[in-house]
């Protein structure tokens, strides 16, 4: 067919479509006229949803409407966009007057789907103005007038199938017996009246509609866990909580998706902000990328930080400088060690200075410890060197001596910075800046960290939220909750037992490489590396590559990539446990014509290209493929790399191993449905 002919054929479909869409919008005007009590810019309203329902929408209808102004909705809305709870009004009243009625119709209309599994962002209350034009918001409620409601809601992502929408809204009519279902009847009728240019046909108005339908289309179909939550995890984001509370779980038990549906939550029933909190600096990108494709009218209203660069504009904005500088902290370091260290008893536990800079790290500085004596009587959680009170001092003398030299060079280091703000939060108290505070990865962060997100909101019901698994941490050292004065107390701390994430095969393979590494969680409770989880998912693979030089490996793993479906590098991640290999393979696919994210560039949103970062880089996120090149070459799956001769049986070196353990354990269960782990033989 020649070019002519399809333009044809295209302009002959565009106008059968049009005719089509006229004949369903005159039978759904002469079917509103039944509602003979409401009005006529009512009935225009009601016209434009029937309309829906020829494309699958499902309408029903209260069944006082329009005979008493009582009602809290007028009607009940369910399509792909989610579920709509809408009023109607007439006049020209005040929206402020109509929000509490329709947002407790929205709160029982949340109750009713929440058994379904439907999270609350999925349902939206909306105020139709009619014979008015109006996009707008008050507070959660959406304010529209009669010729935006159409394209409005057919622009909205899709969240639901069909078979969703038809289940959910079978459910609400058998919830709420008051309303009936409406749909548009499409029998034969007498020749509609012809249409007159700028005629009000409010939302037809047919290029409005095309445009409508035209943006709904670019738009991939919102992600499934975007709005189906298992109804155990949609309690948890609706639970009114008394004081703290904690929500954790083995890896791939959906805590991160239940923390932001629970930012999403409170958001729409507060009128403060929210703040968000991850230590890794990469993963507030993702998190807001993923909150505003899920709730767009609240997603400006979640502050997604990283810890320290909160705490540093904290800082800034009350005046107190900062001069966080690392690499010249890293230097006073080094000399600290060079003059003091090096020559004390410290040497024979460890001579290597990385183990004793972390001592002071997430021991004595992430724990806010001033004096000695403090120091001397400290637990040293996940630490497993025993240190005497004569080794103490010795570390002691190593922080002083350090101290003084940052001092000296007028700089800070990160842990600075959080004892700053921490001081400043708990001296200045001007009002609770954050309506609640919600922190994902809690076990990464130190005590002092804790210790400034909890000064925030205090024990307000509500206000502080902490999401983590002791079994993902990935830095040294640890603490209890307790230590930083927060109790949770009875259902204020909940446990995740299902793995929606991760098939038998992945998990077990990843589960392997922990299982004799019991740990602590930082309630305290000491736990089997071997957990029992229940699975829901099952059809992921591990597949194992071994090739007897570094060439035939790499040359492999490229085949492996090369062979993916198209489309597939957008959800797969190559992970490295260190920045050396990562910059290795960025040559080695460069060179090899694959494409490349780096991870703490990647912003969630979708792209053509292989996700590469370290394992630590890796936290809180999740990939249909994962990639660990040389996997049993990461230290600690064997002997740790690096290890002092002589020393490999040591207390610091079976440490190091555990934590290098814990951090492959994190990369390994990123994998949705494919593990592919590499190795080289030797020998």
């Amino acid at each position: 067919m020649g070019a002519g002919g399809a333009a044809s054929q295209r302009t002959q479909e565009a106008r059968r479509q049009e005719r089509l869409l006229r004949e369903q919008w005159h039978a759904a005007r002469r079917q509103a006229l039944r509602w003979d009590t409401a009005g006529e810019g009512e009935q225009r309203v009601l016209a434009q949803l029937l309309v829906l329902t020829a494309r699958g929408w499902r309408l029903l209808v209260d069944r006082r409407w329009s005979r008493t102004p009582a009602a809290d909705a007028d009607m009940l809305l369910v399509g792909p966009g989610g579920v709509f709870v809408v009023d109607v009004t007439a006049g020209r009243e005040p929206a402020e007057g109509h929000a509490p009625g329709l947002l407790a119709a929205t709160k029982a209309a949340e109750s009713a789907v929440a058994s379904l599994g439907m999270s609350p962002v999925a349902v939206q209350p909306v105020l139709v103005f009619a014979g008015q034009r109006l996009d707008a918001s008050l507070g959660r409620i959406r304010l529209l007038g009669e010729h935006e409601i159409g394209p409005v809601l057919l622009s909205q992502r899709h969240r639901l199938r069909a078979e969703s929408v038809r289940a959910i809204a079978d459910h609400l009519e058998r919830v709420f017996p008051g309303y009936a279902g409406s749909a548009i009847d499409q029998r034969p009728a007498p020749a509609p009246e012809p249409h007159r240019p700028g005629s009000p046909d409010g939302l037809f108005d047919v290029q409005g509609l095309r445009d409508a339908a035209l943006e709904g289309a670019r738009r991939a179909p919102i992600e499934q866990w975007m709005t189906f939550l298992h109804p155990d995890q949609v309690a948890l984001v609706r639970r009114d909580w008394s004081g703290p509370a904690r929500i954790s779980g083995p890896a791939g038990t959906g805590k991160t998706v239940v923390a932001l549906h629970r930012a999403a939550h409170l958001a729409r029933r507060t009128t403060g902000r929210i703040l968000y909190v991850t230590f890794a600096n990469n993963l507030p990108r993702v998190q807001s990328t993923f909150l505003k494709a899920m709730a767009p009218a609240v997603a400006d209203r979640v502050d997604f930080r990283s810890l320290h660069s909160w705490a540093q504009e904290f800082l800034q904005e009350r005046g107190i400088p900062v001069r966080l500088h690392g690499d010249k902290a890293e230097t006073a370091f080094s000399l600290a060690w060079k003059n003091v260290g090096r020559a004390s008893r410290l040497a024979a536990l460890d001579p290597a200075p990385t183990y004793w800079h972390e001592e002071i790290d997430h021991v004595i500085k992430g724990r806010g410890l001033t004096r000695f004596e403090e120091y001397a009587a400290v637990p040293r959680r996940r630490r497993r060197a025993s240190l005497h009170r004569t080794h103490r001092q010795a570390v002691w003398e190593l922080y002083e001596a350090y101290e003084a030299l940052r001092g000296e060079r007028g700089v800070h280091d990160f842990n600075d910075v959080l004892s700053l703000a921490l001081a400043e939060a708990s001296r200045r108290r001007e009002g609770p800046p954050y309506a609640a505070v919600i922190v994902d990865e809690v076990q990464d962060l130190t005590l002092v960290g804790v210790r400034l997100l909890h000064a925030l909101v205090g024990d307000v019901p509500n206000g502080l939220l902490l999401v983590g698994d002791g079994q993902q941490t990935v830095y040294p050292g640890g603490f209890r909750l307790t230590d930083a004065g927060i109790d949770i107390r009875g259902d204020r701390g909940q446990v995740l037992r299902t793995n929606y994430r991760n098939s038998k095969q992945i998990l077990d393979a990843a589960l392997t490489v922990v299982a004799d590494d019991a740990f602590e969680d930082l309630d305290g409770v000491r736990t089997s590396g071997r957990r029992d989880v229940d699975l829901t998912y099952h059809d992921g693979d591990v597949v194992r590559v071994t090739r007897p030089t570094v060439e035939a490996h790499d040359r492999e793993l490229v085949d492996a990539l090369r062979s993916l479906p198209e489309g597939a590098l957008a959800d797969t991640a190559l992970l490295c446990p260190s920045m050396r290999a990562v910059g290795d393979y960025q040559r080695l696919l460069t060179q090899a014509g694959i494409p490349v994210c780096q991870l703490e560039h990647y912003d969630g949103r979708a792209v053509d290209a292989v996700k590469l970062g370290t394992y630590r880089r890796a936290k809180g996120l999740e990939f249909k493929n994962v990639f660990l090149p040389r996997h049993d070459t990461v230290p600690g799956h064997g002997t740790p790399a690096g290890t002092p001769a002589g020393t490999e049986t040591s207390e610091t070196a079976r440490e190091r191993a555990e934590l290098l353990r814990s951090r492959l354990f994190v990369a390994m269960t990123r994998a949705r449905d494919l593990l592919w782990l590499g190795s080289v033989t030797t020998g």
